[in-house]
């Protein structure tokens, strides 16, 4: 388990591999990931959209960029959490991804929150991330 907090907002990042999705043969590596957001601050946030740096085991990155996070907009009163699941594909048995979320507050101020580095490797391999 990965872990950020910012502003009293944790993310936690749970990834794992997708072995009935990946074919090595094929050089094409799956994982899925689950993410908490846990608002524990005093205000209201909406998840605004997301931002993530991915980089795979060869030193490629690919910057994603999007509205929310799987087609989703959450609103999180003091004290709610969000749980969502997603995936990523690589064409190398290892990476590592991490970003942000832009979240907006009641008061219409913009901030970004932190989600950890964390690292995608095949059961057995895994690395530090720093």
């Amino acid at each position: 388990m990965y872990r950020a907090v910012t502003r009293n907002i944790e993310v936690q990042v749970r990834p794992f591999y997708l072995e009935d999705r990946s074919d090595p043969s094929e050089n094409r590596y799956v994982w899925g990931y689950q993410v908490t957001i846990d608002n524990r601050s005093d205000e209201f946030v909406q998840l605004l959209s997301r931002y993530w740096h991915i980089t795979d085991g060869s030193g490629r990155v690919e910057e994603v960029r999007g509205a929310g996070v799987v087609g989703d907009q959450p609103e999180l009163n003091p004290g709610d959490s969000y749980q969502y699941t997603s995936g990523c594909p690589l064409s190398t048995p290892s990476g590592i991804m991490v970003g942000h979320y832009t979240m907006r507050n009641k008061r219409g101020e913009t901030f970004n929150v932190a989600i950890p580095a964390f690292s995608l490797d095949l059961p057995g391999t895994r690395r530090t991330v720093n």
